[in-house]
């Protein structure tokens, strides 16, 4: 990305506390993803809410490493998607990285965790998905988004 131009901001460690095992046994247990959060530019303008960040941490400056269940099965009811991540997830980073009525764009959408957490969150949102079955999946879940839609 920096090769590209871009601006790493962040990396943020996603600790899933409920990894499924690995069955082959051959190697260590995948518990962990890395996020990145990059700007377009060194000259671009960011958006962070500290503030909110820090509440929802109890009072403390969030750090980088986000201890997070897999999605629930809850997630899942309209169908699964191989690297579906949990709507907590996206919600804590659009939260932290948008504001009230932003538009999130998804151009690799898959089961749609990002439009969700986005509507939920009264953001506006576009995703893009060359898959056909994962965009009916993606319609689905983005006419029940969930509690508080």
């Amino acid at each position: 990305m920096q090769q590209a131009g871009f601006k790493i901001l962040n990396d943020i460690i996603w600790y899933k506390r409920n990894a499924p095992p690995n069955l082959s046994c051959r190697y260590f247990t995948h518990s962990t993803e890395i996020i990145l959060w990059a700007a377009k530019n060194t000259k671009s303008r960011h958006c962070f809410n500290y503030r909110l960040m820090k509440e929802i941490n109890h009072g403390k400056q969030m750090r980088n490493v986000w201890e997070m269940s897999s999605p629930a099965a809850e997630e899942k009811k309209f169908g699964k998607h191989p690297t579906q991540k949990p709507v907590e997830l996206l919600k804590r980073i659009i939260a932290a990285s948008t504001q009230n009525g932003d538009l999130v764009i998804d151009p690799f959408c898959g089961s749609s965790t990002t439009g969700v957490a986005a509507l939920l969150l009264n953001r506006k949102y576009i995703g893009i998905d060359l898959e056909t079955d994962y965009m009916k999946l993606s319609a689905s879940r983005l006419k029940n988004p969930g509690p508080g839609k």
